[in-house]
């Protein structure tokens, strides 16, 4: 049906737009405080780009991504996360050979091909930040810090942190090898999945959502119990500086990610919703993944990624509401032709000083004019007919005490410019 958007899409109306400026601007606001700068990449890229980075194993890769052949027979994807194309963006323009750290943010929008459901759209849009160039674990405790004061600044006060290391190629080669040994002994009662991702991403069967695998693993082995010294002093470290911050934190095991490119720490921020939880936020370390994407070697980095539509969602779940701001100052309401013809000049003056206004465009009554007017929260509504025409002079009404002055026309804007 040509009147109805594609499954899994939605309209943001104008009625609740505004929620959106809203997050988005609170958003842009934190990363500021802590020298974030704004990329905007393309929404499509070369598929390549993200299987090499998001891993050919996913499901992400393997059943959601939207790709095609285009004219030139290049295959191309729309983008189902930021990271990637924020990584090849950062490669092609040289921005590692910038002074380091390199800090990003991105509002964007996102493509999967996944049962819709609350929260979950195939078009959706991901706010993320990605830190690059550094490898210490200041800038993971950095991350997490900005995630948990956007959340806190929004109204989001229970909130649980969840973290985890998922080790480093060096560790994680003997952890599979162990790993491996546990699934194979388990594989008749491993459902079809798992059993295809113990060979491949042996880590992501912890991930499992199947309850009778999930039961019978309950004694799987965990990567953070064989980590390495360099990963394990790492995550150490990281905890130090949460807890200096005060940001309270648990340490959960089974965070694993979805994405093959992650290293070391991994997160998660829960939000405790009345009567459910959600996880709002998911990031963690990606070292390596630069050079994987043919970049110079040995440039870490860092981020996050969260659902706006969850997002709002969250903040609907936990009662807090986003006031809808008044949108317009001036209503002009005439009596007449003449009258009508005359306001335009006086709505352009309004408009050039920055003073928000409208006027009739379909011959209402000035009853109607009036109801419209409170329908669009004018704060203040200026009469205009062949009387006011005569006095060279309007009527003011101030919509919310109805109290009612005449001013004259000529000195009109500058009245308003004073009482607004």
């Amino acid at each position: 049906m040509l009147s109805k958007a594609p499954r899994g899409t939605r309209d943001i109306l104008p009625k609740e737009v505004y929620k959106w400026h809203y997050v988005e601007k609170k958003f842009r606001e934190i990363c500021a405080l802590y020298g974030y700068e704004e990329m905007r990449t393309p929404i499509f890229e070369h598929t390549e780009v993200f299987t090499r980075s998001v891993g050919d194993t996913t499901d992400i890769v393997q059943k959601e991504m939207y790709t095609f052949t285009d004219k030139g027979d290049r295959q191309i994807s729309l983008k189902p996360e930021g990271t990637a194309g924020t990584i090849r963006s950062f490669i092609e323009n040289k921005l590692y050979a910038d002074t380091q750290p390199t800090k990003l943010f991105y509002i964007t929008p996102c493509f999967r091909y996944e049962r819709p459901q609350a929260g979950r759209q195939r078009q959706f849009h991901q706010f993320g930040i990605e830190a690059l160039g550094s490898d210490t674990p200041s800038i993971d405790a950095e991350v997490i810090s900005l995630a948990v004061q956007f959340f806190n600044e929004l109204g989001l006060k229970d909130l649980s942190v969840n973290i985890n290391s998922v080790g480093c190629p060096v560790c994680r080669e003997e952890y599979n090898k162990t790993l491996k040994a546990y699934l194979d002994a388990k594989s008749d009662v491993l459902c079809e999945t798992c059993l295809e991702r113990k060979d491949k991403n042996p880590m992501r069967v912890i991930d499992c959502k199947n309850p009778t695998c999930k039961a019978n693993i309950t004694d799987i082995p965990f990567m953070i119990d064989h980590l390495c010294d360099d990963c394990e002093n790492h995550f150490d470290k990281l905890q130090e500086y949460l807890r200096e911050m005060d940001i309270k934190f648990v340490v959960d095991k089974t965070i694993v990610r979805g994405l093959d490119y992650y290293r070391k720490t991994a997160f998660e921020i829960i939000s405790n919703d009345i009567g459910s939880q959600s996880t709002v936020c998911g990031g963690g370390r990606y070292d390596g993944l630069v050079e994987q994407l043919g970049g110079p070697k040995g440039i870490s980095g860092i981020g996050f990624g969260l659902g706006a539509e969850r997002l709002l969602l969250t903040l609907e779940n936990n009662n807090i509401e986003i006031e809808n701001p008044k949108s317009t100052d001036i209503y002009i309401a005439t009596i007449g032709d003449t009258a009508k013809t005359k306001s335009f000049g006086l709505i352009k003056e309004l408009r050039d000083n920055h003073i928000s206004a409208d006027i009739d465009h379909l011959g209402k009554s000035l009853k109607a004019q009036f109801k419209y007017s409170d329908k669009i929260n004018a704060k203040y509504t200026i009469v205009i007919g062949d009387d006011e025409l005569a006095n060279d002079a309007a009527t003011l009404k101030n919509m919310e005490t109805s109290e009612q002055t005449t001013v004259k026309l000529s000195e009109l804007v500058n009245e308003l410019k004073n009482r607004l």
